[in-house]
């Protein structure tokens, strides 16, 4: 039977080995608050220690997924302000050190994938955003430290921080070029426009587009397909590769990759991945 959880701000659902996490303000085109940032980050972790659970889908109800931070948290901000005169060096780098402690390490994460949003590549599943509407500023950040990003052809970006008299957020300048390039990255921070799901397909911004009728099933399709047709063993591998090599040079991600070769041979996955194959039967992988 599928598991459904109802918190206030988000709803957390199981089925068929793929965990689902909805933004659930619709009313709100889902904007972000502190308490759907706690909500989401524990059905996270929920999910990765849920050895049933292989792949975990963010998405957002009603008609988009996520219209950035809710507007009353940058309104308070506005209004308060920080007087920079107060701020030296050293109030800076002991709020840094807070941060960290409070986003809390984890265990054999790189230290990028450690901070408030930035933690889904630390996870050892794959996290796919569903991206079934518009999606702005704090929202499109989020949506790009999860590892694949599916959207209906109603969805909709803009980084709109530029507009706000803001700056790239929450590591945006260093993720968005990984994904779309330096051209692209400056273009869509520069002008804060919105483009359409055509446009972010082909700049790669979105992995795939799916019609909006459809769509939520199509990105369960997708998610079961993961969820039962490869390793699990070998996603977590493989996600923590790519991660860790975006700031490894190239000799050394050769030689993890000869060393975590040569571990495969001695695992269940690795004998059920040929017995399959070679008996022409669906496959039956337990992660080990």
């Amino acid at each position: 039977m599928p598991t459904v959880v109802s918190t206030k701000e988000t709803l957390y659902h199981v089925a068929n080995r793929v965990a689902t996490i909805t933004l659930n303000r619709p009313v709100k085109l889902n904007a972000w608050t502190a308490l759907m940032e706690s909500e989401v980050r524990s059905h996270m972790e929920n999910a990765e220690q849920d050895d049933e659970i292989r792949v975990i889908v963010l998405t957002g109800a009603g008609r988009g997924f996520c219209a950035g931070a809710d507007m009353s948290l940058l309104s308070a901000a506005a209004e308060r302000g920080v007087d920079s005169r107060n701020l030296d060096s050293r109030d800076l780098d002991e709020r840094v050190r807070e941060q960290a402690l409070r986003d809390g390490a984890r265990e054999g994460a790189a230290q990028d994938f450690q901070k408030k949003y930035s933690y889904f590549p630390a996870i050892g599943k794959p996290v796919i955003a569903a991206i079934n509407g518009p999606v702005v500023g704090l929202g499109l950040a989020i949506a790009l430290y999860c590892d694949l990003r599916l959207a209906s052809e109603a969805s909709r970006f803009s980084t709109t921080f530029a507009r706000r008299g803001l700056i790239a957020e929450y590591g945006m300048a260093w993720m968005l070029p990984r994904i779309v390039g330096i051209a692209n990255t400056l273009d869509l921070l520069f002008s804060a426009r919105t483009i359409d799901a055509a446009e972010a397909l082909r700049m790669g911004l979105v992995n795939r587009v799916f019609p909006h009728e459809t769509f939520l099933a199509r990105v369960q399709e997708s998610g079961q397909e993961l969820a039962s047709t490869v390793s699990p063993r070998s996603l977590r591998i493989i996600k923590r590769q790519v991660y860790d090599a975006m700031s490894q040079p190239l000799a050394q991600a050769f030689d993890i990759s000869v060393r975590e070769m040569m571990a495969c041979f001695r695992t269940e996955d690795f004998k059920e991945g040929v017995a399959h194959f070679v008996q022409k039967r669906p496959a039956a992988f337990t992660g080990k």
